[in-house]
């Protein structure tokens, strides 16, 4: 993919989608940040692996909910690579709650993560690609969930529906800088977070009813569209939601 040279940062790269950006990431000679919150998914296995294959890669515990854990983060990847030229914005958390049970916690957590931690993280990022005058691109893992409603997780669609607008303003706000903003909506992926789902026999083959290629998606096939994204290759790519769903957007009807 070109990936020599750039520096990337993956935000929640313990674990799922984003420990296999971060792999793909290093796979493709870029030299990687990896993201952690909780040592739950641990950010330093993913880093040790993509150095044992000859990569560079740090592992950084940091709050993307928080601004000074942000800008600490951000400070710690220019100094440990000099740059920081892409930035993946996977960390994630969902909730199901009927609409009336939700707390007015529960919303801000989902918001704090999914919609905060992307707006915080972009703009510390892009400090530092205004500073050095230097092209840069904005990767967000959104959801399908950006557009297809999705009941019992209204704070977790509300977010994601908020991901989309920040994706389409910020190109055109930066685009005079040379940094472009995409983001990467996932349809039904094997990842830990669909445990519960994955195990059942018959929910699997319900969602693979639903899925026109008959299919749940995997990391490895997300984190090779961001791969692309994350390379020059893709440097006409700006504002847009690219849908890896197996065709589930269509399905549905919601495109």
């Amino acid at each position: 993919m070109g990936l020599q040279g750039i520096v990337a940062l993956v935000t929640g790269a313990g674990s799922g989608i984003g420990r296999a950006i971060a792999l793909e990431l290093g796979a493709q000679g870029a030299s990687v940040a990896v993201n952690y919150h909780s040592e739950h998914a641990p950010g330093e296995p993913v880093a040790a692996q993509i150095r044992e294959a000859g990569g560079q890669a740090v592992a950084l515990r940091a709050d993307v909910a928080n601004v000074a854990s942000v800008d600490a983060m951000l400070s710690e990847v220019v100094a440990q690579f000099g740059k920081i030229d892409v930035l993946v914005n996977n960390a994630g958390i969902e909730q199901q709650k009927p609409f009336l049970q939700i707390t007015e916690a529960d919303w801000d957590l989902v918001f704090a993560v999914d919609l905060k931690g992307p707006f915080l993280c972009t703009q510390a990022a892009v400090r530092d690609m205004v500073r050095r005058k230097a092209r840069g691109t904005i990767i967000n893992i959104s959801s399908v969930h950006e557009d297809l409603p999705f009941p019992g997780y209204a704070s977790y669609c509300a977010a994601k529906g908020g991901l989309r607008m920040l994706c389409r303003n910020l190109a055109l706000e930066l685009a005079p800088f040379g940094i472009n903003v995409v983001n990467v909506g996932p349809g039904a992926i094997a990842t830990p977070i669909n445990t519960a789902t994955l195990l059942d026999p018959e929910k699997v083959a319900a969602l693979n009813r639903e899925i026109p290629l008959g299919r749940i998606g995997t990391p490895e096939e997300v984190a090779k569209l961001v791969a692309y994204l994350a390379s020059p290759h893709a440097s006409y790519i700006t504002g847009t939601t690219i849908f890896i769903d197996g065709g589930l957007m269509h399905q549905t009807g919601a495109l």
